[in-house]
């Protein structure tokens, strides 16, 4: 595992109806600036994307904007990223998010959030790479989908040798010390606070 350099952050484009949401967003990104962590994310300038984008700015931090062209208006696309990416298209966005990533973290969000984690946790069950994924579980906002793997692991889905693995922070607070520990070999990419990710 190589330094944690930068973050890809998924979340909403929403900020959500809770403001632990907002608040959590808020942190992480004032503790990436901190660390000197970049920030990639998909470069609008709403809900919890614009609020951890403007975190990091506003903390001297440095940040990577990627956003099709068919979304920079829905999205209002951030000008003020350091690094401003405009692509064809979603396929295109999201490679070029998962190669400027060292690491994968998903705040709250809706369907759009869930498909590009849930990517990411593919990609690395089926071995195209080791760079950890982590939920950020605020107020337990992925208390069902850690179910529904469950689900699916017991149902015979999610097979031995074919583990989904994935980190866990219960707080914005514990997401880079978590990180940076998983990238000192400090915590196995196979587990997620001591408890083998082939029991989820």
């Amino acid at each position: 595992m190589t330094d944690i350099r930068s973050i890809c952050v998924y979340c909403g484009s929403g900020a959500g109806t809770d403001p632990a949401y907002r608040e959590a967003a808020t942190e992480l990104g004032r503790e990436m600036a901190r660390a000197g962590i970049r920030l990639v994310y998909g470069g609008g300038s709403i809900g919890l994307m614009g609020i951890v984008a403007r975190s990091v700015l506003d903390n001297g931090g440095e940040v990577t904007g990627i956003i099709p062209q068919f979304l920079k208006e829905r999205e209002e696309m951030l000008e003020d990223a350091g690094e401003l990416i405009v692509t064809e298209d979603m396929h295109e966005r999201k490679r070029l998010m998962f190669e400027k990533a060292d690491a994968f973290v998903a705040l709250p969000g809706g369907i759009g959030t869930l498909e590009e984690t849930v990517e990411m946790m593919t990609w690395a069950q089926l071995g195209q790479h080791r760079k950890p994924v982590l939920l950020a579980n605020i107020k337990g906002f992925w208390e069902p989908f850690r179910q529904l793997l469950e689900h699916m692991r017991r149902d015979g889905f999610i097979r031995n040798g074919l583990d989904v693995t994935y980190h866990v922070a219960n707080t914005a607070a514990e997401i880079v010390p978590h990180l940076q520990n998983v990238a000192d070999g400090k915590r196995d990419l196979c587990q997620e606070d001591g408890v083998s990710l082939s029991q989820l």
